[in-house]
């Protein structure tokens, strides 16, 4: 779900081309939701940009952790897990049985997934899995990703900015 977030509402590159961010921030933020959690409800333009502005924290995460520096990226994720109450909580809901939640009572839309966000991080941050955060390191591509590969390996966001990438060196060894 971060990098879900992260990726649809934060601005930068996205396979070669400018990504100016979502000039929609709720529309936007209500297909990143539903691209994990289907039927998620309709998300407000005011609560998008809140989480838009979430979504931006949640970047330096990646970023610092790409740049090994774990340091910035433990710092700004306790701060995150501090300011939006993160805290485990059994809540059943939608008719779905019992689950943990993250977020302290009574928040808002984007309090409640930067809680739960944060804490998903910060169980990656404090694991032997914390290099698996990156960001693409295609050229123009400033995507996040987290990789689940069995060696551990991914670098880039996507198939797309690989194909990208090797076919760019395919092209330059054939010039060369």
């Amino acid at each position: 779900m971060t990098v879900a977030l992260v990726n649809a509402l934060t601005p930068g590159e996205r396979r070669g081309r400018p990504e100016p961010g979502p000039a929609d921030a709720g529309a936007a933020a209500t297909e990143a939701l539903r691209s994990v959690y289907g039927s998620y409800r309709e998300v407000t333009a005011a609560d998008g940009a809140e989480l838009a502005a979430v979504a931006a924290r949640l970047r330096e995460v990646f970023a610092a952790v790409a740049a090994d520096d774990l340091d910035t990226a433990a710092t700004t994720v306790n701060a995150l897990l501090a300011e939006f109450h993160a805290r485990p909580m059994l809540e059943r809901h939608d008719g779905e049985p019992w689950h943990l939640h993250f977020h302290g009572p009574g928040g808002t839309v984007a309090g409640e997934w930067a809680a739960s966000c944060a804490t998903g991080l910060a169980i990656v941050l404090g694991s032997e899995f914390a290099d698996r955060l990156g960001v693409c390191t295609a050229p123009h591509c400033d995507r996040v990703y987290v990789d689940v590969s069995r060696n551990g390996t991914r670098r880039f966001c996507s198939t797309a900015c690989q194909n990208r990438v090797k076919t760019a060196a395919f092209r330059a060894r054939g010039r060369g």
